[in-house]
């Protein structure tokens, strides 16, 4: 399943967060997360990724090592294709 995860921190966080990046290389996600993308907004703490998992538990974890620093939320996503089939079949249950 696709999520989208956004994160938010506050600018006394901004020394601490390009440490933490720096050192890190922005800490990849753990097994079980395939990051599609990720996007990181110019001038603030904030910024946005699009992964793939099966399961929340390492989306978790992921979260909890970045969770001093940064706010997260997180949402499940569908590609067009995806909606397009679930309003089709709206429609259809619609119509009867």
């Amino acid at each position: 399943m696709k999520f989208i995860v956004q994160w938010n921190g506050q600018p006394t966080a901004q020394q601490s967060a390009i440490e933490r990046f720096m050192k890190t290389g922005g800490a990849l996600p753990p097994d079980g997360i395939k990051m599609l993308g990720r996007w990181h907004t110019i001038g603030e703490l904030s910024g946005c990724a699009i992964i793939e998992a099966d399961n929340t538990a390492p989306m978790a974890a992921w979260m909890l090592q970045w969770g001093d620093i940064f706010e997260f939320t997180i949402s499940p996503a569908v590609t067009d294709e995806e909606l397009g089939a679930a309003l089709g079949a709206y429609q259809a249950q619609a119509g009867k």
